[in-house]
Order: C-alpha cells, then structure tokens, then sequence
C-alpha cells in the first residue's frame, strides 16, 4: 500500500511540474504580450500591435489546455486537501494570466487608432514605462509562485502601489491635455483606457502572487490595502490618502 502511495504521489508530481510549466511558457507569451503592445504604441508600430492582437489566441488556447490538465489532475489523482489548492492555484493564476493578455491585446488595438493622430506628448513613453513595470512585477510573481517565495510575492503586491500612482498621475496629465485643446479629447481617450488596462493587468499580477501567499502560508494576505485609484473615487476626490 506504502509503495502505491508513493507511486500516486510521485505522479501527481509529475502532473503539477507538467502544468507549472505550460504556466510559466504562458507568463512567457504574457510577458512579450505587454511590452510589446507597448512599444507598439510608442514606436507607431501598426506591424507589431497586429503581432500582439494575433497572438493572443496562443495565450487563450494554453488557458484551456491548463484548465483541461488540472481537471483530469483532479479526476484522475483524487489529490489531498493541500494538493487541491495547488491544482486550484494553477488554475487561478492562468485565468489572471489570460486577462492580462486581453488588456495587452486591447491596448494593441487602440494603436492602430493612435496612429492616425497626431501624438501627445510624453504620454506614450509614460505608459511604457508603467508596462515595463507591471511586466517587471508580473515575472517576480511568476517566480515568486514556482520557488513558493512568499516574500518576494508580498513585495509584488506592494509594488501595485507604484502602478496605480503612474495611473493617477497619467489621468491628470490627460484631463490637462483635454481642458488646454479640446482637439486632444480623442488621443487622450484612447490613453486613458491604455492607462487603465494597464492598472489592471497590476491588479490580476496581484491576484497572481496572493495565490502564491495563499499557497506558502494557507492565508491570503490579510492587509489587502484598498485601491489608490483616484478615479474610482466620488467627485470629492480621493479620501485618506
């Protein structure tokens, strides 16, 4: 009986590292993903923004290959309670991963649009460097998750802070440019909902490395701090901050 425990363990094993590494070539696509459509967007890149737009199918076809993987973990292997919740993280963490490739494919569809404006100045490099961000916090989550790194994981969701604050300040800087030329109204619509998907591929990078938390310590994080999103927020303006 022993032996069989062990040969039910070892194979289940063998399942999960199979899985965490069609999460990690996912992560990988996702990566490219953002800071491609962000440098599409800079450069006027149309070819490279219909790169992105394109190859998000090969991200959305791993989701439902992990999800089908981790069911059949779960039908086949009968896994314990611990073993559950990683099977369930897998499949968590490719669902944040597959909206995090839908923002990056939306943001290379607006490009297209963008292109035939004339650019608002400094906004372009300003977005991409808030997607070189939110790709920087995406890896550490990724590897926070594969290493069980809880700390490195706690430091991802802080780092979130620094995201919704490039956020905040690209609203203003775009309210600014539409009040000084009305002309500017378009250009400064299609940023804003860039800047906004950008926010929230942070948001899902999060909810990445609180599954990691989750899975080290059996919590989730207790001081799940509330948004700094000043636009989410009543026309008084931001409270407590």
């Amino acid at each position: 009986m022993h032996d069989k425990q062990d040969h039910i363990f070892s194979a289940f094993d063998r399942d999960l590292e199979a899985i965490q590494a069609q999460i990690m070539k996912m992560g990988g696509l996702v990566e490219d993903a953002i800071l491609d459509g962000a440098r599409s967007l800079e450069d006027r890149d149309e070819e490279l923004a219909e790169k992105v737009r394109k190859g998000d199918s090969a991200i959305d076809a791993l989701e439902e290959a992990i999800n089908e993987e981790a069911a059949r973990v779960i039908a086949l292997r009968a896994p314990t309670a611990v073993d559950l919740r990683v099977v369930l993280s897998v499949m968590k963490i490719s669902a944040n991963l597959e909206r995090i490739g839908d923002y990056a494919k939306n943001m290379a569809k607006r490009t297209g649009v963008l292109v035939q404006m004339p650019p608002i100045n400094g906004a372009h490099a300003a977005l991409r460097r808030m997607a070189r961000e939110v790709q920087l916090m995406l890896k550490d989550a990724l590897d926070a998750y594969i290493q069980r790194d809880a700390e490195l994981a706690r430091d991802v969701i802080e780092r979130d802070e620094d995201v919704d604050q490039m956020y905040n300040a690209l609203f203003r800087e775009f309210l600014t440019f539409m009040m000084e030329d009305p002309r500017n109204i378009t250009a400064c619509m299609h940023l804003h909902f860039i800047a906004k998907n950008t926010e929230r591929m942070g948001d899902h990078v999060t909810s990445i490395a609180e599954q990691t938390v989750y899975l080290v310590t059996g919590e989730l994080p207790e001081d799940i701090r509330p948004k700094a999103d000043a636009t989410s927020q009543d026309a008084t303006g931001p409270q407590g901050q």
